[in-house]
């Protein structure tokens, strides 16, 4: 089982970064992809990969809260980094329209710039989308054909907006967010909707703890090792074993980041 999604440049992992890929490697994951969300963080995060061959990658790219942050320098310092064989996707990128960190013409321009860096570059997005669904496809769409490949990380919208992710063609990474008797009822009715090839499974580490651990760590911090919680209630939710979808999962991610 593979973790796309693991924020392992956070400082709440400041104390304990390497404990806590151990404890990742004991608890049966399968390698980590350690998010870059900003010009510093996917350098941070492309170094920690490298300290983790052929176990650990990283993505380079500029999430939309600090898309104000664009400039030349940024996307010349993402391709930069998009040449070490540790990064293999760009992003995070894309919109995110709730918290509003960032304009949204502003979040737009630097959405488009790393889907043409990533276009040139050959490799594919890892992206993000927040309450802004219909402007997210409007300018990815025009993209898709230039690219290897594109995830949707951290799925949390409606049944209407899966499937229009899935008629484009994008791979949908989920989070413990499902494992929320408050928050992830509907989204987890949508599992059986996925198609095996198209899912993803992440911890999102060190956000969104799974509330149905028992016991919750104390700390209530999330970790690479609790994914295989988060695939066994996703497998329990689908209908199938957890081993196959562990297998299956792992075989998607080194398919579209082409790890193999």
């Amino acid at each position: 089982m593979f973790d796309i999604g693991v924020n392992l440049t956070s400082t709440q992992f400041a104390k304990d970064r390497e404990q806590v890929v151990k404890r990742a490697r004991a608890a049966g994951v399968t390698g980590m992809l350690i998010t870059g969300t900003n010009a510093l963080e996917s350098q941070q995060a492309q170094r920690l990969a490298q300290s983790h061959p052929d176990y650990c990658w990283s993505t380079a790219g500029v999430h939309p809260h600090h898309a104000s942050e664009w400039s030349a320098e940024t996307g010349n310092t993402l391709r930069r980094l998009a040449a070490s064989k540790e990064v293999v996707a760009i992003g995070e990128c894309g919109l995110d329209f709730n918290r509003n960190l960032s304009a949204h013409d502003q979040q737009e321009y630097a959405f488009e710039a790393q889907l043409a860096l990533a276009a040139e570059l050959n490799l594919p997005v890892f992206l993000h989308c927040r309450e802004a669904h219909r402007r997210f496809l409007a300018v990815l769409t025009p993209w898709l054909p230039k690219l290897p490949g594109a995830v949707v990380h951290c799925f949390t919208g409606t049944r209407p907006e899966l499937e229009a992710c899935l008629v484009a063609g994008l791979s949908v990474g989920i989070t413990g967010w499902v494992c929320d008797e408050r928050r992830g009822l509907e989204l987890r009715e949508l599992l059986p909707l996925i198609p095996a090839d198209k899912l993803m499974l992440e911890t999102d580490a060190p956000y969104l703890l799974p509330r149905d651990m028992h016991p919750r760590p104390t700390s209530r911090r999330n970790e690479p090792c609790f994914l295989p919680h988060i695939v066994q209630q996703v497998a329990g939710w689908r209908g199938e074993e957890a081993e196959a979808l562990a297998q299956q999962v792992d075989q998607n991610v080194r398919s579209l980041f082409s790890l193999n």
